[in-house]
């Protein structure tokens, strides 16, 4: 079944990604410094913020790729689309590496502050960072069509070799060259253009030729123009609401301090990981049903996803949030990351954990083509986001802007999925809320906060603090998966064709 195929070909890729993300990271600041890795969080923060230029591109390859398999398209067209929108993204990949050159000596000099790294050092890496953020620009157009495509397969393959070459290469260049973050900028700038060379033939021999050679089309741009221009709306606003805190922060913080802070968020960010494997294959599938106007297909579908989504994040969730101290710990073996990150990772991961269980109604919104709802609820949140940094930062520091994060999502969860059912499948509302989302969090909850009562002493032994992880992390995936009635329908259909089989 291509959609079971491509949820554990993602799982497989992206979470070998993840782990190859992770893994260096106390590397990096072995070899760098907690101030490099300072600058390693601005580049994250330079590269959410500059995807506002993509203008909706990849959201809508994605969906224009996904209704050419259901027929919307024809070879032309589509090879027309994906040549214009090619030429574009290089065009304003050239704009962002001159624009990010012109601001390296204001940043470097006025905008961060630094103690030990020489600000003609921070200059340089700050103008290699363009570079290197142009051509993930790129990228993630081809990336954003091979995953409409639904070749997620080969697309993890390769994934899971560049982020291989990205993460654990770098710590061999450092060891064997020079420990130096301009070095470590100047190897991401050589796998990304790898990588774009790598998933262009993909994308390209996928695609059936045309008739006639691809070639820039105004009126290709044009009939996608309103998706996108939504699309980029959505993408500007998101933005905002999730990195302004970064970007203030980065201002009134010592680089140091802004690491430690960027380590959180980071570590927290592993859940994004678990959730994109499932939006990715099951995205395409929802605009297959949408155009096929199947609307039972697609609640189920829904729910399944939906399902999906909290039985694999809410473990996960209650374990960096009430087991913070033990997951950094055993992850870095180093007290100084645990005092100054832990305390931010329990409260930041609350507000991820809420961001996660919005996606899939997100992207039904998406799948359908109506992106008003999300411009305006987004737009209501960085009217209130704002002006809240400003007060709440000065005064409660970086756990302020954690609780900030957390509040804005469960105004989501407690609004945004009122205003979306009332048009998008509008029945299956309060399924999501409990069958789909609360029942098997709660079983979660349960099982976490009984095994904190039998704890190991902090700082004793990584390797039993591990166990002690995979254990209670185990027992409540499992409950979650017996809490929740569609996911254990499916893995007890699964667990009969293979007893028949044997």
């Amino acid at each position: 079944m291509p959609l079971k195929r491509n949820i554990i070909a993602n799982y497989v890729g992206q979470g070998w990604s993840a782990v190859m993300g992770l893994a260096f990271i106390p590397l990096y600041i072995q070899y760098l410094g907690m101030e490099a890795y300072g600058l390693i969080g601005l580049f994250a923060v330079m590269q959410a913020w500059l995807t506002m230029l993509d203008m909706g591109m990849t959201p809508t390859l994605n969906r224009e790729m996904a209704r050419f398999t259901a027929g919307a398209h024809s070879p032309q067209s589509i090879n027309d689309l994906l040549r214009s929108l090619e030429i574009i993204a290089i065009g304003i990949g050239a704009i962002i590496c001159i624009l990010v050159w012109l601001v390296s000596d204001y940043l470097a000099n006025q905008w961060l502050k630094a103690d030990k790294l020489p600000v003609s050092v921070i200059a340089q890496a700050i103008s290699i960072m363009g570079v290197v953020v142009a051509l993930r620009f790129v990228e993630s157009i081809y990336r954003g069509s091979l995953l409409g495509l639904q070749q997620q397969v080969w697309y993890n393959i390769v994934n899971a070799a560049i982020a291989t070459l990205r993460h654990g290469g770098v710590v061999m260049v450092l060891a064997l060259i020079s420990p130096s973050i301009q070095i470590f900028f100047l190897w991401q700038i050589a796998v990304s253009i790898v990588a774009v060379g790598v998933l262009a033939h993909g994308v390209h021999s996928e695609l059936p030729r045309p008739p006639l050679a691809p070639r820039f089309k105004f009126a290709a741009i044009l009939e996608v123009w309103k998706f996108a221009g939504g699309v980029m709306a959505v993408t500007l606003l998101a933005i905002l609401l999730t990195q302004i805190d970064k970007v203030l922060l980065s201002r009134l913080l010592t680089l140091e301090a802004f690491g430690f802070y960027t380590l959180a968020a980071t570590v927290a960010g592993v859940l994004y990981v678990v959730t994109g494997p499932v939006i990715n294959a099951f995205y395409p599938r929802m605009v297959e049903l949408l155009t096929q106007e199947d609307e039972s297909a697609l609640a189920s579908l829904y729910h399944q996803a939906g399902q999906l989504i909290t039985v694999l994040i809410a473990p996960a969730v209650m374990l960096l949030c009430v087991f913070s101290e033990k997951v950094i710990f055993v992850w870095s073996g180093d007290p100084n990351l645990v005092e100054n990150t832990a305390p931010i990772l329990s409260v930041f991961v609350i507000g991820v954990f809420l961001n996660c269980l919005m996606h899939m109604p997100a992207q039904l919104q998406l799948a359908s083509g109506w992106v008003s709802l999300s411009i305006k609820t987004n737009l209501v949140a960085v009217i209130v986001l704002i002006p809240a940094i400003f007060w709440v930062v000065p005064r409660y520091g970086v756990i302020g802007a954690a609780w900030i994060w957390v509040t804005l999502n469960a105004g989501y969860i407690l609004v945004a999925i009122q205003l979306m059912h009332r048009r998008l499948i509008p029945n299956e509302k309060w399924k999501w809320y409990f069958a789909d989302v609360l029942i098997p969090a709660i079983g979660v909850a349960g099982i976490v906060l009984l095994a904190e009562q039998f704890q190991p002493a902090n700082y004793q032994n990584r390797w039993k603090d591990l166990v002690f992880l995979l254990i209670v992390g185990t027992l409540a995936l499992l409950i979650a998966a017996l809490l929740a009635n569609r996911v254990k329908a499916r893995l007890w259909a699964v667990f009969k064709s293979k007893a028949a089989d044997a």
